[in-house]
């Protein structure tokens, strides 16, 4: 953990660095726009045919995936020639540790996973020119801080998401909408032992998220962004609430999928993956999702190529093939996610799926704050006086005793 965490800090030094071999990339190949920038991987065929042939001789493509998020795998392999391998990510950390292994060509990265990925060279920029999906992706999930580096795409949006607040309505009041249920004392003693938090540091922001709405005084804006006194309100809120807590679920679903399911859970915040999987039950479980009034965290994935990939050619099909119109209606219901390609709307099984999702509705996402990792500078006039992803770490063990 020590190795681990003197590369988070150092993470911001070398981004000056990245950020130049990006310009000198850009320039090495494509177009003027950037597209077609370069992309340094060894073995990547120079155009569409030469990719799609290269392919068929490497045979197989090795991913860190969020769980369930790889579908249509036999279809692309048939398509292909290209075996598709998975092995599940436990978390952020766990992603990013195992893409510096060298052992994956690809990653279905969140935006905490992505930017350390970017900054610190272990995923490449991509060749848009090769993606023949690419232009389908909703504009607004291009260029994000979370997929590109210095104007360069890193990657292709896989599609969106909230943190929600789910309950169960045999034991929660159905009209629950806000997120005092899990940071009130009052609330906090009527469900003590029955909250399931997410279990990683990057649940400080979504104690930033509230206190930004109920206590307006700290000026907290962007809930990543937090300075020393904005910080250590968010970590009191969160000391406060642990004693309550019932379980802190891990980025294995699993968990809080059955703690819901047998009542060990009543209340807490959720994927909406979990959400599809409990009502989709035999018999379903009676739980509500909802996005609070005070907004909520959530993420927007990206998936990503290995610098060190073994298997560029199948990595390359494999990105465009998830975000073909097929690949992602059927992974967007799967998971309970708004496609980044709107394409699928015409063919989830569920007509209405696009509309409760939110896909096309910009305005709904205003107040969801992606994933992202913290760092120093604070993206305003503060300077680099923010709380880091280190900073992060050492106070989330702190809170968790």
């Amino acid at each position: 953990m020590k190795g681990r965490r003197t590369r988070i800090a150092r993470w911001a030094a070398f981004a000056l660095l990245v950020g130049a071999l990006s310009v000198v990339a850009a320039g090495c190949g494509g177009d003027d726009e950037g597209s077609g920038a370069s992309t340094e991987i060894e073995g990547l065929g120079t155009s569409l045919e030469e990719i799609q042939e290269n392919a068929k001789s490497e045979g197989e493509v090795n991913l860190v995936q969020w769980p369930g998020y790889s579908v249509l795998t036999d279809e692309f392999t048939a398509a292909t020639g290209c075996k598709v391998n998975t092995k599940d990510g436990a978390g952020s950390e766990d992603m990013i540790t195992l893409m510096q292994t060298g052992e994956y060509d690809g990653v279905s990265a969140s935006g905490n996973t992505s930017v350390p990925l970017m900054i610190a060279g272990d995923v490449a920029p991509v060749n848009t020119d090769f993606l023949s999906n690419y232009e389908d992706v909703q504009e607004g999930l291009k260029d994000q801080p979370y997929n590109s580096l210095d104007g360069q795409p890193y990657g292709v949006p896989h599609g969106r998401g909230p943190n929600y607040l789910m309950f169960r309505t045999d034991e929660v009041p159905e009209d629950t909408d806000s997120w005092s249920v899990v940071w009130e004392e009052a609330e906090l003693e009527k469900y003590k032992g029955k909250i399931s938090i997410y279990g990683l540091s990057d649940f400080i922001a979504d104690a930033a998220v509230y206190l930004k709405s109920t206590q307006p005084d700290l000026g907290i804006d962007n809930p990543y962004q937090l300075n020393q006194e904005q910080f250590d309100a968010a970590v009191e809120l969160l000391k406060k609430q642990a004693p309550y807590v019932g379980e802190y679920w891990p980025a294995d679903a699993a968990m809080q999928i059955g703690s819901f399911t047998n009542g060990d859970s009543v209340v807490g915040t959720t994927w909406p993956y979990q959400y599809v999987q409990l009502t989709a039950a035999d018999p379903p479980v009676p739980v509500q999702i909802v996005k609070p009034t005070e907004g909520t965290t959530g993420w927007s994935d990206t998936w990503m190529i290995s610098s060190q990939a073994k298997h560029p050619n199948c990595m390359y099909l494999w990105m465009n093939h998830m975000i073909s119109p097929e690949a992602q209606a059927t992974v967007a219901e799967a998971f309970g996610e708004a496609p980044a390609n709107l394409k699928a709307c015409d063919l989830t099984k569920d007509p209405n799926h696009c509309d409760t999702y939110h896909a096309d509705d910009e305005s709904w996402w205003e107040d969801v704050y992606y994933w992202t990792t913290p760092v120093a500078d604070c993206g305003d006039d503060r300077g680099e006086v923010c709380k880091t992803q280190e900073d992060w770490e050492a106070a989330w063990t702190e809170i968790r005793g």
